[in-house]
């Protein structure tokens, strides 16, 4: 295919020498310009394939990304000279439409011209939601031969099931909705399993999914002895104003009179009733104030009033309200997160050749009652930060208070009442808090504080242990499901190391409701700060209240959280199958399947029917690479779906070569690649880092995903995404074993994750083990 394009109106006239045109019509949505709801741009004008000016048979422009409409075909490159016209069409309605201002647009040759030039204008009716419209318009061309199209329709017809008629310009994500029903392979061909898929199953290498380790315990150890360099005094008021005001006594019930004569103290950091307490309502009964405080607490805070972003909203819409709290950075101050994607690659650049830049460190601090997800919610936080190449730590109160006073508290401990208990967690808190402090002075620059924080009066303490040296969000969970409750009491039986020597079970749930009972006696929603509340979300239908959040990473964390939940189901990982170009011990390219490859095929497709043959809403997600669409072209009855972002790395110049041809041509790059493959780009091609940065969409909606899902990939993406889920380092991503011809079985719940792996056949390339 030729390299011929022109854009706009204004492009000279390629040279076609008499083959095919292949012809890419573009629409833009610029910045800040608001799109009407539920409408599509259409294409209607003098070729019979978009309508022939029949706005009822206009051909749809397809959504190749957020901001991009496309509509691609193929013409003579002598064709006659078309004309045509945008359209905007509702998708509800067939027979409405809105044609672009100005006169008609001319496609001679490869080149626009005529119209209003390279603006697309609509004046829309009030229906739309939006009075006017502007939108970029472009043309791209390129000349194909006629020998060339026919391979490619050829190879379209006999490797792929259609996804589409374009031969050039396959969008982002594509997607064919395969059959109604699941259509089970021919069981009795060569190549299908001979036996029960658990019979496939092979241990993972090392143990890299802690199945027994209670999530709390898996976090940060305290960094020396748990004794604090300022002990608590007496008497820390650390229960809520909410509390005292209901038993009308705020004097404690216990002292520490050995405690007298110390001279700095957590007291110092926060004055009893202080003047902006949240009020409580009087005449109102335990149970009704707590559930309505969880329910209501919606107060405006700095000037702001707290904004409601809805499940289901993209990027774009987070990033245009948290704009709207967007700070001024002082001349002079320190450098905020990065602001764009990509940011990690050229940090490590810029860290190479400038030295690290100056960092804001950013302190999430979870608030929540017990049993309502806090760790769990902190811990894929946790994982998702690192992944993206952010150094976060975890560090949960409760693993300090079990390594300082033991294991066995009653619920007696945790009443509101009881002032040497209230000593004892406000100075396990404070040391996990200067731990955390004392790590981000070292460079450390997320840290997840993981506790219940559920007054004022000890997330006060917080922020002034914090003032000056990193930035405090407040993260609060708040959970009204009894059924979701009950299931966290349980599990929190069951493992919480607090239980572990609990022999009478009814025993141990009555103690557990007992501590989570005080706890309700005096909590108090987040009302003060920068805050984010998660409230209902396990659910699906909840929604999420955030406060004086602005900034780059804040925002990633708000469209995270947005799509995460507990919904148990799998995500099998698995490379396709063997290519020729394994084979050959070369990098990149598109081969199809080696022989073996082809017989892995037909095994996967009979390991997913078995695997998945009560799931009928999985779906099955391949590259766009033809080795992973040949792979998957025998799974039948679940939609497929194709991305660009799980095409293997690009190798740039070194595509097509093989590791030693590098070594002898290149020895420079192959040297820079073996002393930091992390970092290392590929001339004209990508880094690892590089690959993570643009799997971030794929997490992203395989967290969003209640389904399971089939990921056929490549062995740099699949080490990547495999990453995400282990938490393994980045500095680890590129030496991750990902065999071929195996599948890894990753299944997410509210118990963590854990892993399975099935190796349905051995391979005899070992050339390639170590590429790319």
């Amino acid at each position: 295919m030729g390299n011929s394009r022109s854009f706009g109106a204004s492009a000279n006239v390629p040279e076609h020498n008499g083959g095919q045109l292949f012809v890419s019509l573009k629409l833009h949505k610029t910045d800040g310009q608001p799109m009407p709801l539920n409408a599509v741009p259409h294409v209607t004008g003098s070729m019979p394939i978009v309508g022939l000016w029949d706005p009822v048979k206009a051909t749809a422009m397809e959504g190749e990304s957020s901001t991009v409409w496309e509509l691609s075909f193929v013409v003579p490159s002598d064709h006659d000279t078309l004309e045509f016209k945008f359209v905007l069409k509702p998708v509800d309605n067939e027979r409405e439409g809105v044609f672009e201002e100005g006169p008609n647009r001319i496609l001679k040759a490869g080149v626009m011209s005529g119209g209003p030039g390279p603006m697309a204008k609509f004046l829309l009716p009030r229906e739309y939601g939006v009075g006017t419209l502007e939108l970029p318009v472009s043309v791209a061309t390129d000349s194909v031969s006629p020998f060339a199209l026919a391979a490619s329709w050829r190879a379209l017809k006999k490797n792929i099931k259609p996804y589409g008629t374009r031969v050039l310009g396959i969008p982002d994500v594509s997607l064919d909705q395969g059959n109604p029903s699941p259509i089970p392979p021919d069981h009795s061909a060569q190549h299908a399993l001979e036996l029960d898929i658990e019979h496939y199953e092979v241990p993972p290498p090392g143990s890299v999914f802690k199945h027994s380790v209670y999530a709390a315990d898996a976090t940060e150890f305290p960094r020396g002895n748990l004794e604090r360099s300022a002990a608590v005094p007496v008497p820390f008021y650390g229960e809520s104003l909410k509390y005292k005001r209901r038993q009308g006594n705020p004097t404690p019930l216990s002292k520490k009179e050995n405690n007298t004569d110390r001279s700095v103290s957590v007291k110092d950091l926060v004055a009893l009733g202080d003047s902006d307490a949240v009020p409580v309502q009087a005449a109102v009964s335990e149970g009704e104030s707590a559930s309505r405080d969880l329910k209501t607490s919606s107060k405006a805070v700095g000037g702001h009033s707290p904004r409601l972003i809805e499940i289901g909203s993209d990027m774009s819409q987070i990033e245009s309200q948290l704009n709207d709290y967007a700070e001024t950075e002082e001349s002079g101050g320190s450098k905020s997160m990065p602001e764009a994607a990509g940011a990690v690659a050229a940090a490590a650049v810029a860290d190479r050749l400038l030295g690290a830049k100056e960092r804001r460190q950013l302190a999430i601090v979870l608030v929540g009652l017990p049993a309502r997800g806090k760790t769990f919610t902190a811990a894929k936080l946790t994982r998702y930060l690192r992944w993206l190449g952010h150094d976060t730590k975890h560090f949960n109160v409760g693993k300090y208070r079990r390594l300082q006073l033991g294991c066995n508290q009653s619920a007696d401990f945790f009443r509101g009442d009881n002032q040497e208990g209230i000593d004892a967690r406000n100075e396990v808190a404070a040391l996990a808090m200067e731990d955390m402090l004392a790590w981000m002075e070292e460079g450390g620059q997320v840290g997840v504080f993981d506790a219940t924080n559920s007054t004022n009066a000890r997330r006060k303490m917080l922020m002034k242990l914090a003032e000056g040296k990193c930035k405090i969000i407040f993260l609060e969970t708040i959970c009204n499901d009894r059924a979701m409750i009950n299931t966290n009491i349980e599990l929190k039986i069951q493992q919480s190391p607090d239980y572990a020597d609990a022999t009478d079970h009814e025993a141990a749930l009555q103690d557990f409701k007992a501590r989570l009972s005080n706890y309700e006696k005096m909590y108090e929603p987040v009302t003060e700060g920068s805050y984010i509340k998660m409230i209902d979300m396990v659910s699906g239908r909840g929604k999420m209240e955030v406060n004086s959040i602005s900034g780059y990473l804040p925002g990633r964390i708000v469209f995270f959280l947005l799509n995460t939940h507990i919904t148990p189901r799998p995500i099998l990982l698995t490379r396709h199958g063997e290519s020729q170009d394994n084979v050959r011990g070369r990098l990149g390219g598109d081969p199809p399947l080696s022989e073996a490859g082809e017989k892995y095929a037909l095994k996967l497709a009979d390991f997913v029917h078995k695997r998945l043959k009560n799931e009928r809403t999985a779906s099955i997600w391949t590259s766009t690479l033809q080795r992973t669409l040949l792979t998957a072209r025998h799974i039948s009855g679940f939609p497929k779906v194709q991305w660009r972002a799980l095409d293997e790395i690009n190798s740039g110049v070194c595509d097509g070569m093989s590791y030693l041809e590098v070594k002898e041509t290149m020895p420079e790059e192959y040297l820079a690649r073996e002393q930091d493959k992390l970092r290392y780009r590929y001339p004209r091609g990508e880094s690892y880092l590089d690959v993570i940065q643009r799997l971030e969409p794929v997490i992203i909606e395989l967290e969003r995903q209640r389904s399971p899902v089939v990921v056929i990939a490549h062995q740099a993406v699949l080490r990547s995404l495999y990453a995400y889920f282990s938490d393994k380092p980045l500095k680890e991503v590129p030496h991750i074993e990902m065999p071929l011809h195996t599948i890894i079985e990753i299944q997410m719940g509210v118990t963590g994750i854990q892993e399975k792996r099935y190796k349905l056949m051995e391979t005899q390339s070992t050339k390639y083990a170590e590429f790319p």
